[in-house]
């Protein structure tokens, strides 16, 4: 399966470490993760030597590549909002799913907007832990039977 992994790039990262375990545990399950590159710690330095077009471009292209997309919203970020946002606004014609994540330590600290989404297309999972987060986008993840 292509994942689309969102996190901000430039906003506050601190669900990196969570992210990185995950996208570990995604990958040894035989899934592509589209984005990988923005767990690294100096992402947005080698972003820098794409232009804002080009950037933009190949992401627009990566997210209508992806199966599903994995949207972490712990820290602010009118980036993770877009790609939700773009997503959703199509998801009846492309079929994809949202998976909508933040740490649930920060729910006082997160827009409405994420907390109080029910899109169809879209689950929200406020997780405890990195532990927690792998669990249940296993889970979310998993084949249907008969399907």
């Amino acid at each position: 399966m292509n994942i689309y992994l969102a996190c901000t790039v430039r906003g506050d990262r601190c669900a990196v470490a969570v992210l990185r375990t995950l996208a570990a545990r995604l990958e040894d399950a035989g899934h592509t993760i589209l984005t990988r590159h923005l767990l690294d710690d100096d992402v947005d330095g080698a972003e820098s030597v794409l232009g804002d077009r080009e950037v933009f471009e190949r992401d627009m292209n990566w997210l209508l590549a992806a199966d599903v997309i994995v949207a972490e919203a712990s820290g602010s970020s009118y980036g993770v909002g877009f790609e939700v946002g773009y997503v959703l606004g199509r998801a009846d014609i492309s079929r994809q799913r949202v998976l909508l994540l933040y740490d649930h330590e920060r729910h006082g600290r997160v827009s409405r907007l994420i907390s109080g989404n029910t899109h169809p297309a879209c689950t929200t999972y406020p997780y405890r832990d990195a532990a927690d987060l792998v669990r249940f986008v296993e889970v979310f993840l998993a084949p249907v039977p008969g399907c």
